[in-house]
């Protein structure tokens, strides 16, 4: 309970200073979307929202956030013809390439004298209590808390 009495506020830290440092002016959402089309290249929005455990309704409002800035555009899907494939535009890369070099540099400004095996041991930890909720559906749980 220790872990998640920290990973909530911290979550809620990070994000706002993201937010609050952000050039391109774009939710924590909106890059939430862009950065899982720059991972894995084109999506649906049903898909976006499993990856990231959010709902489709949340996923669908971003997605038409970052589509009225021009940052994300629609395209066939072969596979499904209801349900199109998002995409990242030119300027949706390169304002995602953008929003995370600044987040890597404020991050790495935030060492506190933790090592390598440090690191590897949270994100070790992290990954596996997150394993441990695998089967929660949050595909009707509305946006994430603020």
């Amino acid at each position: 309970m220790e872990v998640f009495a920290l990973v909530g506020p911290l979550y809620r830290r990070v994000q706002r200073r993201i937010e609050l440092g952000a050039a391109q002016d774009i939710s924590v959402g909106v890059r939430a979307v862009l950065d899982l089309l720059r991972e894995n290249g084109p999506m649906t929005v049903p898909q976006m929202g499993r990856a990231r455990s959010l709902s489709r309704q949340f996923v669908q409002r971003m997605v038409n956030d970052a589509a009225e800035r021009k940052l994300v555009e629609s395209i066939p899907n072969p596979a499904h013809q209801r349900s199109s494939l998002i995409r990242l535009t030119d300027e949706g890369h390169a304002v995602i390439t953008a929003v995370t070099a600044r987040e890597y540099a404020l991050l790495r400004q935030a060492g506190g004298g933790l090592s390598d095996a440090d690191i590897a041991a949270c994100v070790r930890v992290l990954g596996r209590m997150l394993e441990l909720f695998d089967d929660v559906d949050v595909s009707n749980s509305g946006p994430p808390p603020c």
